[in-house]
């Protein structure tokens, strides 16, 4: 992590303190890492940081959909955290 960006490192600590059960938007990721509108970017690092280096599953739609290439496997993994999810959205 120390050849990352500034937005990289800050996206990446807000990402570090989610605990399971916990979900987020990307835009909610880029507003607390002082990134407001980045929310297109919190995808992109997901997308490029090595496997295992995020709880990536936790990062949702503002609309509450899950991401359509995973939502198997994003929602098997939030359901093992007690967050209940019915028809690739989360239920409120």
């Amino acid at each position: 992590r120390s050849t990352w960006t500034d937005f990289e490192r800050a996206a990446g600590a807000v990402l570090d303190a989610l605990q399971p059960g916990d979900l987020v938007t990307y835009g909610e990721v880029a507003a607390e890492a002082g990134y407001p509108g980045a929310a297109r970017a919190v995808g992109s690092l997901l997308r490029r940081a090595p496997s295992g280096t995020f709880a990536w599953w936790r990062v949702i739609a503002a609309s509450g959909r899950l991401l359509a290439s995973h939502e198997a496997e994003q929602t098997s993994r939030l359901r093992r955290e007690g967050v209940e999810v019915r028809d690739g959205r989360i239920v409120p």
